[in-house]
């Protein structure tokens, strides 16, 4: 289970100094795994899961000395807990506020201790405080598994190297094409959540597997709700998650939100399941100029959901039903295609970073037009549209190129490599290339 993050932890382990790192990201999409597997790269690792391991809370309330927390932990596990030589893990950690106070002074004592901090709700802990390590914590930012990411836990590595080899000019043997094709389609049906993704592997030829794995990480994503009670009652938080389901690649309306919220309780929810990394907002913006974020309209968004296995299975459709459909009548259904391209740009962007999607939307009588996204390429503004087949107009995408001499499109959909003049095209599994 290759993840491309891992560049990220070993280039962080390098540097001289090192912050404190903060793995964040919602539950279940690999925080934990990539921890441990940094942790065999040292000669002693020491894992603290304050929701498992109580008592270890009690360490942080006496004082923030991080000498007396080092020597309290390393008694009570019975490992060293030396500068250079040891990665101590705090998993869980929202479960104990004191111990993302006590962060700061790490960096400040022990400046040569690796220390990783993790939890799946680690947002809402962040927003309690009234201030927290600025200048002292480094964040990197994790998601379930791009495509990439899912080729090479097939031992793929070499048809990632083809596809991103591809451009226009050179397209991929139609026999690559194909293939990756076959594994995009997979991928749809399995999304990118670790433990499915280990079970599909397992279990390629049972669909059924693939479904109990999405319904059980489901179940837990809506379990969690209970301890954002204090923020927003648990059915309320239920009902808005299945609109923003319902919803999900097209323009988000509060009203359809359900019976137990108004505008302003579903705009609360909303920002919670967003905190929570259970949503991403794509929000609308003129697209004037950049940054993007400039001409953004934030009441005017789309919404995209974690992850498109878990958007299937919670929008009731099947996987065998998947596994006989054709290309474009899999993709068109509740926008998959256009979800799909979403998230991808979501994971490919520099782990560091929190990536902010947006598009463009201009409504006319008699002559709207939307284009899915909007990307920054290197300083250009580059409008992205996603076709779910092989064939589909362009004129929303056109007419955003009229209004801006000298900008290229993109097309995404289920083509081979190529162009149509100053629209370059991209297949949809090969969304990495963009970066």
């Amino acid at each position: 289970m290759q993840r491309a993050i891992f560049q990220s932890l070993i280039e962080w382990k390098k540097s001289d100094p090192h912050k404190v790192l903060l793995l964040r990201g919602a539950r279940q999409v690999g925080k934990t795994f990539v921890a441990r597997e940094l942790g065999k790269t040292f000669t002693h690792f020491v894992e603290v899961n304050f929701e498992r391991d109580l008592d270890t809370q009690l360490f942080f309330d006496q004082n923030f000395d991080p000498e007396r927390i080092c020597s309290s932990l390393s008694a009570y596990f019975g490992i060293p807990i030396e500068e250079k030589h040891t990665l101590l893990f705090f998993d869980e950690i929202q479960a104990c506020p004191k111990a993302i106070q006590a962060l700061r002074f790490f960096y400040e004592s022990k400046p040569n201790l690796h220390v990783i901090a993790a939890g799946s709700l680690l947002e809402f802990a962040l927003a309690d405080l009234s201030s927290f390590g600025v200048g002292r914590i480094h964040s990197l930012f994790m998601y379930p598994m791009s495509f990439d990411e899912f080729l090479y836990a097939h031992n793929e590595g070499q048809l990632v190297d083809l596809k991103k080899q591809a451009t226009s000019e050179n397209p991929l043997n139609l026999t690559f094409h194909n293939k990756l094709t076959e594994y995009l389609k997979k991928f749809l049906l399995t999304g990118g959540m670790p433990e499915v993704v280990k079970t599909y592997l397992k279990n390629s030829s049972n669909p059924d597997a693939v479904q109990k794995e999405l319904a059980d990480i489901m179940v837990s994503l809506y379990d969690d709700f209970v301890k954002y009670k204090k923020r927003s009652p648990v059915l309320r938080l239920r009902e808005v998650l299945d609109s923003a389901i319902q919803q999900a690649g097209g323009k988000y309306i509060y009203a359809k939100a359900g019976e137990l919220s108004n505008i302003a309780q579903a705009k609360e929810a909303i920002d919670l399941l967003e905190m929570a990394g259970l949503i991403h907002r794509v929000y609308h913006t003129s697209g004037q100029g950049l940054p993007l974020g400039a001409g953004a309209n934030h009441k005017i968004f789309k919404v995209l959901f974690l992850d498109t296995g878990l958007l299937q299975q919670s929008a009731g459709l099947r996987l065998a039903d998947f596994l006989v459909a054709r290309n474009a009548e899999m993709l068109n259904k509740g926008r998959v295609a256009e979800i799909f391209a979403g998230l991808e740009m979501i994971k490919y962007e520099a782990a560091e970073n929190r990536p902010q999607l947006y598009y463009w939307h201009r409504e006319k009588r008699g002559s709207n037009a939307e284009v899915d996204y909007l990307f920054n390429d290197k300083g250009m503004i580059r409008p992205v549209e996603i076709k779910s087949g092989s064939s589909g107009k362009m004129q929303s995408l056109y007419q955003f190129l009229n209004e801006r001499d000298g900008t290229k499109g993109i097309r995404i959909s289920m083509e081979n490599f190529g162009s149509y003049g100053k629209i370059d095209v991209i297949p949809l599994y090969a969304i990495s290339n963009m970066f």
